[in-house]
């Protein structure tokens, strides 16, 4: 493959910068994070422009609602953008934690965390990504080129220059966060594949561009994102929490990888269930889309069909399944689940374990909204995203997980 001279360029760049973060000192990442956050603020309405450019243009493009949304900037996003950086500087440093013991010997050896080097994060329409990966790269130790969805395409550019400034004003390279053009899709193609500049590529979007890194990349990637959630109501929930908990999982945050996309109804209590819950989507706009036990109770649901279990709809869209037992629920979890959050609503203990031991996710409740499925809400602050695979990370990705292992050892003419 003939590489594109620029993104060879920015490999280049991004190496150099890596080499010079992985010295730099906590001091210093989190001097240049607080100018990151004073710049962003300074110059909010440079972003807000850019950010209008971006979203007029979506919409022309007749851009789906809940996309829209992740695009769309405020002030208001801006500050909490900027407190959300501010927030990654008081978290303690990944790099350089670990530990030492001493073998028979005499042989020392250490084991501490140091930076990946250089992260590739290919995502869509969400400019708050781009600071995000941004500052928690950075805390890291990691440089990072970024490829956004070509809808954010001006916020991005106003953005990361306005990053790489402000990494630059606190003697870092400005280099240490670059932005991949977005306009033409070979740039997305070349960056899984450009080994020996990029030492992982992160994903995180809907479930055709993971699919898309994770086929196509000659990069180790680490999966994130796509989240077909569901939650069980059994038999013994409380149905009050339970309709409090589907509503929130549901109409929350719709569009995020953590909402919930299908319900799945113990047959022993859908007659008192589901025409509460069915009130409750409609007040609340919600489409349902259910099975032919479910529509006995909810005639007003339009049939589900095998690809709506498939699907993860990022929408004001519920699939709705009425079940005999745990086990069917469990069997369908089994079959449809993308592994990323599940929840199961009941006040038997036996039942619970039973969900938390065979449910194989990254994440697994009882009796909560899989939308806490988070890092801010996990206590880890911000999160690069949701691994849904199972090597290197798992679940939330913070600070921890943007780093690996070296191993230092000491000797005194030790020969085997």
């Amino acid at each position: 493959m003939e590489f594109k001279p620029e993104l060879i360029t920015l490999g280049q760049h991004a190496k150099q910068a890596a080499r010079a973060l992985m010295s730099a000192g906590t001091e210093g990442k989190n001097a240049a994070l607080h100018n990151i956050a004073g710049t962003l603020k300074e110059y909010a309405q440079e972003i807000l422009t850019a950010n209008a450019v971006d979203v007029k243009r979506a919409e022309e493009k007749g851009l789906k609602k809940s996309l829209l949304s992740r695009l769309t900037l405020t002030p208001k996003q801006i500050d909490g953008i900027c407190d959300g950086v501010r927030d990654v500087i008081q978290l303690p440093d990944p790099v350089g934690r670990g530990e030492m013991w001493t073998r028979p010997n005499g042989l020392r050896i250490e084991k501490i965390s140091v930076p990946l080097g250089v992260i590739g994060i290919i995502y869509e329409a969400r400019p708050n990504v781009t600071v995000d990966a941004a500052a928690l790269c950075l805390k890291s130790g990691n440089a990072c080129l970024l490829r956004g969805g070509s809808e954010a395409a001006e916020s991005n550019k106003v953005l990361v220059r306005l990053i790489a400034k402000a990494i630059s004003d606190a003697g870092l390279p400005s280099a240490s966060v670059q932005l991949v053009p977005a306009g033409d899709r070979v740039y997305a193609e070349q960056l899984m594949r450009l080994n020996g500049y990029v030492d992982v590529i992160i994903p995180r979007g809907g479930a055709g561009l993971i699919q898309s890194v994770v086929t196509n990349a000659t990069v180790p990637v680490i999966e994130t994102g796509a989240g077909i959630c569901h939650a069980f109501v059994h038999r013994d929930a409380d149905l009050d929490k339970a309709l409090a908990v589907v509503y929130n999982a549901k109409t929350n945050y719709p569009s995020v990888c953590n909402a919930l996309e299908t319900l799945l109804v113990d047959d022993a209590i859908a007659a008192a269930f589901l025409p509460r819950l069915a009130d409750m989507l409609s007040a609340g706009s919600v489409e349902m889309r259910a099975c032919a036990k479910t529509r006995q109770h909810i005639p007003a649901a339009r049939p589900a069909t095998d690809q709506d279990w498939q699907t993860e709809h990022n929408d004001m869209i519920l699939n709705m399944r009425t079940v005999t037992d745990i086990d069917e629920a469990l069997d369908h979890i089994y079959q449809y689940s993308t592994k990323h959050s599940e929840t199961i609503l009941t006040e038997s203990y036996p039942a619970a374990q039973r969900f938390l031991k065979e449910v194989d996710a990254a994440a697994v409740y009882v009796n909560a909204s899989t939308r806490f499925t988070d890092g801010n809400r996990f206590g880890f602050g911000a999160e690069i995203g949701i691994s849904t695979q199972k090597l290197h990370a798992r679940g939330p990705m913070g600070l921890p997980e943007l780093t690996t292992s070296k191993y230092m050892i000491y000797g005194d003419g030790h020969i085997v």
